[in-house]
């Protein structure tokens, strides 16, 4: 069985890089995975705070590498804790580095798409209509503005080609699209040495946020925990000896892990049934009795976390919408 001291030999490498989320569950980790060109393949790249970027060069450092040595790099999702530190290596680099990423998430982390903060008014207006008062919404949007956007914008992300491996100078990755955490995320699995990069996919002590995204009609584009039932339940089916994840140390015992979580969704589903069956309400007046001393600059995760377990429901046909006064109420079927 493989274990995290092994992972050398391979030709992998954790560098962990400190961020300012605590909902992350721990600092954020990249994989500099060695070549066959003799360069490195970096999966991930950090958040891109002078400390991330620092202990990224100190951890390339660690392994008598430098930004000179990055051949490419795969960005497993569009979030700034994974891409953020990309430009900076890119042009520490000196040299052209092809960076690839799901097509899905490709808009989220490349320069020509439009930013948080020019999709702000179909996001306000689709969480009034989940009853989300305005100065709730006021101030957490204050935290993306001042958090979530100021990333650096790729120049050039190409999608990378999910039925070709990635062959390395030790091991061979299998790129697989996991969508859930977001709808282009990629996880690596490494079939010989049963290993998963897992990012924020599958992570040891925390439930990876299903985040709201709207469609260009101001709704919903997709239902996050939905889809992320589905490709956790393709992750359980995988042989995993140790899963490398985004954030915090590595883990084994991968499907005690995916059990314990869908036990977790499990019981906030019967929770929300139980609120439900009082009465109707909107999703803010879920999410306030899911999460009653939440701050409200939390109000993205909350009430992504409430509208994607009520989507589940759904789902199933247990649980339905109507839009009254403007606002979203959910009732019992």
């Amino acid at each position: 069985m493989i274990a995290e001291a092994d992972l050398a030999a391979l030709g992998i490498h954790r560098i962990s890089m400190p961020i300012p989320f605590l909902e992350a569950g721990g600092p954020v980790n990249a994989y500099a995975i060695e070549d066959r060109d003799g360069g490195l393949c970096l999966f991930d790249s950090g958040l891109g705070s002078p400390e991330a970027e620092g202990a990224m060069a100190a951890g390339l450092a660690r392994i008598g590498r430098s930004p000179r040595d990055v051949s490419r790099i795969v960005v497993s999702h569009g979030h700034i804790d994974h891409y953020g530190g990309t430009v900076t290596l890119l042009e520490k680099a000196g040299h052209e580095v092809p960076v690839h990423a799901h097509p899905r998430d490709i808009p989220k982390m490349a320069e020509g798409f439009p930013r948080w903060l020019d999709q702000i008014q179909p996001y306000a207006a689709f969480f009034q209509k989940l009853g989300v008062p305005v100065e709730i919404l006021v101030e957490a949007w204050k935290q993306v503005s001042d958090g979530f956007t100021k990333a650096r914008r790729i120049p050039r992300v190409e999608p990378l080609d999910l039925g070709e491996p990635l062959r390395m100078k030790h091991v061979t990755l299998e790129p697989m699209h996991m969508p859930g955490h977001t709808p282009g995320l990629l996880c690596l699995y490494e079939r010989e040495h049963r290993l998963v990069l897992s990012d924020d996919h599958l992570l040891e002590h925390v439930s990876p946020n299903p985040l709201i995204e709207l469609g260009p009609d101001g709704e919903e584009g997709w239902r996050p925990l939905v889809a992320y039932l589905e490709s956790v339940g393709r992750l359980h089916s995988l042989d995993v000896d140790l899963v490398l994840p985004g954030h915090a140390t590595p883990f084994g015992d991968h499907r005690s892990v995916i059990d314990r979580l869908l036990g977790f969704y499990g019981k906030r589903q019967q929770r929300i049934r139980e609120d439900l069956a009082e009465g109707p309400l909107s999703g803010w007046e879920v999410t306030t009795r899911l999460f009653p001393r939440a701050p409200a600059s939390a109000m993205f995760l909350t009430v992504s976390e409430a509208l994607a377990n009520l989507e589940v429901l759904e789902a199933r046909g247990e649980v339905a919408r109507e839009l009254e006064a403007g606002v979203y109420r959910f009732r019992l079927r």
